[in-house]
């Protein structure tokens, strides 16, 4: 099911307002796996994505972390919820959005990590050293547990 490319089909690009999730899954180390973005700009992101009818956010979370990683999430812990006009994007095709993103956090998870059609590549990073090219609203939402978490 496409949900979000069905109300495209009846709205067109007009503005949305549309729910996800993000999962900021952690090592023993403390690094962030961050997945490379199978996308025009190739930017990398924590793995998450749009809810589709019926989930909840913890199931969103869940189900993209695999689609994208291959890990199985088995805790969440809810971290915080995002949205506003901050959060307001056009992607590349004209469609505009509103997102309203909760993140989540865990170390607790099984798997291996593969590379799926929606990765280019994945990899852990520590807080300090991410990657130059991000989502601007998941770096963010990184920046913010660590600098939560310091305190």
């Amino acid at each position: 099911m496409n949900y979000v490319k069905e109300l495209r089909d009846i709205v067109g690009h007009r503005p949305l307002i549309l729910v996800g999730a993000v999962a900021i899954i952690l090592n023993e180390n403390g690094e962030i796996l961050l997945q490379q973005r199978n996308e025009e700009q190739k930017r990398w992101g924590l793995p998450g994505g749009l809810m589709e009818p019926g989930e909840s956010t913890e199931e969103t979370a869940v189900r993209e972390s695999f689609e994208e990683t291959g890990l199985t999430i088995k805790k969440l812990t809810l971290f915080k919820l995002y949205s506003g006009e901050e959060f307001f994007t056009k992607a590349d095709n004209g469609d505009e959005f509103y997102s309203v993103t909760t993140a989540y956090v865990t170390t607790e998870y099984s798997g291996d990590i593969i590379h799926t059609e929606e990765s280019i590549a994945l990899g852990y990073f520590s807080s300090d050293h991410l990657p130059e090219l991000m989502v601007g609203s998941h770096r963010r939402m990184i920046r913010e547990y660590f600098s939560e978490k310091k305190q």
